[in-house]
Parts: structure tokens; sequence; C-alpha cells
């Protein structure tokens, strides 16, 4: 996925804030409220490890997809852009994963 596929999904996302969610997914699913968000990424977050430990690769990239779509839906949620998260990963990049974390000990 490149930036414009993921401004192109993002920006869905946000437009289905104002539609019915009868007739949407998305929508309904940011109707009912982070609660129900957050189980959906959980059960998404379960199905990616059963799918790696399973070692099919078609199908883990369809679950990580699942996943990653409902992480899109929480920051829609929350007004969160996802340029916020490609920045964040961007001031990582470089950096030790052991010095970053022990960075944000520090904060």
């Amino acid at each position: 996925m490149d930036d414009a596929t993921l401004a192109r999904l993002a920006a869905t996302i946000a437009a289905r804030k104002r539609a019915d969610p009868a007739a949407s997914y998305t929508a309904k699913l940011l109707h009912q409220g982070e609660d129900a968000i957050l189980k959906k990424i959980a059960e998404e977050t379960a199905e990616v490890l059963m799918a790696s430990k399973d070692g099919d690769k078609l199908h883990l990239v369809n679950e990580l997809a699942d996943l990653w779509f409902h992480c899109l839906v929480l920051m829609s949620h929350h007004d969160l852009q996802a340029d916020a998260v490609l920045a964040e990963l961007e001031r990582r990049m470089g950096v030790s994963g052991l010095d970053e974390k022990a960075a944000r000990k520090e904060r």
C-alpha cells in the first residue's frame, strides 16, 4: 500500500462517519463506538496470529489487511490522520529500537 492508497482508504473511512449505518459496515462500526472498534481489532489481531502460525501467506495477508483496516477505523474514530502515524514511523527510522523504547520510558 502506498501513501496514496492509504490516504484514499482513510478518506473513505472518514466519509463513512456521515453515512447511514444500515448501508455501510464501516458506518455501523463507527456508530457503535470505540468498544466495538476495539473488539474488532482484538478479533483481527487473533486472526493474524493464527494465520501466521498456519504459515499460509495469502491468509496472513488477508488478515493483516483486515487488521490495518480496523486500525484505520479506530484512528478515524479519534480524528487521527494516517500521516501522524507515518510521521512517527519516519521519526523512528534509523533509531535503534532499544534506544527508542528507552527514550519513551524517560518521557
